[in-house]
């Protein structure tokens, strides 16, 4: 937790809140419990609550959520936790039935556990299976911070305002644990709908003390930024080592798997038969040698982790002519070193990883078309490269990522190129891939060309791509993806550098969706040293990826900035799961 603990917003307390939540709720079911996973939350809850918490309060086994019977378990109580979605219903019931039918005369509980709240189609969907007689249903994880929100898809082809009201109630937590926040900026439809609705909520509930709405907050601002306003950041490659990792690999809650042979020595890979072809790693700030390097472009992150194995070998290396004082500061300091020492092992490996994918003929050329697409090179036209993708029957999510970019590229495709693109995926893929192009369709990710060439303008206005950028000494934010900015982190430097997005008006005039600029809560931070920095927390809604973290980190540590920045979202997205999330049942 001590790396969750180092800025001004002590980020562990929404760790120890949701922990609580949940202990609390375990409290209520006294004896042995076996906790039944749906998979896409026993991430999300094992980041606030490890095994070994759970264990302290009796829960003695864990199972996924499927659609087969229960395991035999000697436990007083069965806790299901689960999304309020109905295909899961259907397991849950069909856990209870069969689990009551072979193990009759057990007193055994069963309770279900919803996150992040309870749906009443869910609830009635139980009340018709008839499970509700057996299954206590009267408990739910209210922690909308664990939730991830599946945008586009469920607000925009699914017309699900859960969505927004989920943010809503997730700014409203944060807001109850650091403060009222006295500033708000955002740009898009949904960061409009979402900021209304939490005004809406907090007036709603009309119980506030006055303690707590004069209480000084330790969040000086929020940007809300609406994905649907930065359409082709996602679908830039990220060129970030932890971007990258993501992009090859995928990191899920703050974890990831690797090919195994790439961490055994020869040896190893000769005598010994692994039953697994995967290596697991934890990957946050915790490990130091992955907190300096996360953020740095690929291009650097070899050179630097060459440089900390030298210092490593000398330090291992000069134990000569050591006085007795010496030597024992030196047995005292060698635990730390062999830890940095397998820290640089695995890191080396992970990058070696990498290297083998960003150095093949595939990688490079698919980066160059993205460049020549964000630069508006031929962007009026069929790709060739696009085309040679579908004739050599590339997985079409690469194919749509980066059809994708080269529609907002050029602010919507011709009619001729669209139709183009159209008959020949039909050709390669089959039927089905027009379904997927409809949704994308839906979302605005692909369009006809309109006679305004929004993205033409904001390139330039903005500086979204730069020429001669250093990947190894960055001076931008353009170098976690070698030439360009992300659209999204650009407004947020013009917020907190120059006071507001006023000086933007015309180019604010081409993004999708209202402005906001309000000030809801008097600020009581008016007092405070003009050296301490300011903290603003940028929300972005339909989610972000690792690289646009990384370019705020980067305007944090600029020597002209006196900003801090913590970063909420409702989803950690590259393109590949951005594309997937829309177009996949």
């Amino acid at each position: 937790m001590a790396q969750l603990q180092g800025g001004k917003v002590d980020i562990s307390l929404i760790q120890t809140s949701a922990r609580n939540n949940l202990i609390n709720l375990l409290e209520k079911c006294p004896g042995k419990k076996a906790i039944v996973w749906d998979n896409s939350l026993a991430g999300p809850v094992g980041l606030v609550a490890q095994y070994t918490i759970l264990r302290e309060h009796m829960v003695t086994k864990m199972y996924p959520l499927r659609p087969t019977s229960l395991p035999e378990t000697d436990v007083d109580h069965i806790i299901f936790i689960s999304r309020p979605k109905l295909h899961l219903m259907d397991y849950i019931a069909q856990n209870v039935r069969t689990d009551i039918k072979t193990k009759s005369g057990s007193k055994k509980q069963y309770h279900l556990f919803f996150v992040p709240k309870k749906v009443y189609c869910a609830w009635n969907d139980l009340n018709t299976m008839e499970c509700l007689e057996n299954l206590s249903v009267n408990f739910f994880l209210s922690i909308p911070m664990l939730y991830q929100w599946r945008y586009p898809k469920e607000y925009t082809i699914e017309n699900d305002p859960t969505y927004l009201y989920q943010t809503a109630q997730a700014i409203i937590y944060l807001q109850n644990l650091y403060g009222p926040i006295p500033r708000i900026w955002g740009k898009g439809t949904a960061a409009k709908q979402v900021w209304d609705l939490v005004m809406r909520l907090q007036r709603e509930k009309n119980n506030t003390d006055e303690s707590k709405s004069h209480q000084q907050s330790c969040i000086d601002e929020i940007i809300l930024i609406d994905r649907s306003v930065d359409l082709i950041t996602p679908l830039a490659t990220q060129l970030t080592y932890e971007g990258l990792i993501d992009e090859i690999f995928g990191i899920n809650n703050s974890t990831a798997s690797f090919p195994i042979d790439n961490f055994l020595t020869s040896e190893e890979r000769v005598s010994e038969s692994l039953s697994e072809d995967k290596k697991q790693f934890i990957l946050n700030s915790a490990d130091k040698l992955y907190a300096d390097i996360r953020d740095r472009n690929f291009n650097a992150v070899g050179a630097y982790l060459s440089k900390q194995a030298k210092a490593i070998s000398a330090q291992l290396e000069n134990t000569q002519e050591k006085s007795v004082q010496e030597m024992k500061l030196y047995v005292q300091r060698l635990p730390q070193i062999l830890a940095k020492k397998k820290q640089l092992a695995t890191h080396t490996a992970i990058a070696e990883c990498i290297k083998e994918v960003t150095d093949s003929y595939d990688f490079l050329d698919t980066l160059q078309a993205e460049q020549e697409f964000l630069n508006c090179i031929e962007v009026d036209k069929p790709s060739p490269y696009i085309e040679e993708m579908i004739a050599q029957n590339k997985p079409l999510i690469k194919v749509l990522r980066l059809m994708c970019m080269q529609c907002i590229a050029s602010s919507g495709l011709k009619l001729k190129v669209l139709e183009t693109y159209k008959r020949e995926l039909v050709q390669v893929y089959g039927l089905e891939v027009l379904l997927a192009i409809s949704k994308l369709e839906k979302v605005g990710l692909l369009k006809l060309q309109s006679s305004t060439r929004q993205y033409t303008v904001l390139r330039k206005a903005l500086r979204l791509t730069m020429e001669d950028t250093s990947e190894v000494n960055p001076t931008d934010i353009s170098y976690v993806h070698s030439i360009y900015a992300p659209l999204s982190i650009r407004l947020a430097e013009q917020v907190t550098r120059n006071g507001g997005l006023k000086q933007l008006q015309d180019v604010l005039g081409l993004l999708p969706g209202p402005t906001l600029d309000e000030s809801p809560v008097v600020s009581t931070n008016v007092a405070n040293n003009p050296d301490t920095p300011t903290v603003v927390l940028v929300f972005f809604i339909g989610g972000c990826t690792f690289a646009e973290i990384s370019a705020l980190r980067f305007l944090s540590q600029q020597e002209d900035s006196n900003v801090e920045f913590v970063v909420a979202t409702t989803k950690i997205i590259n393109g590949t799961t951005f594309l997937k999330s829309i177009i996949e049942n």
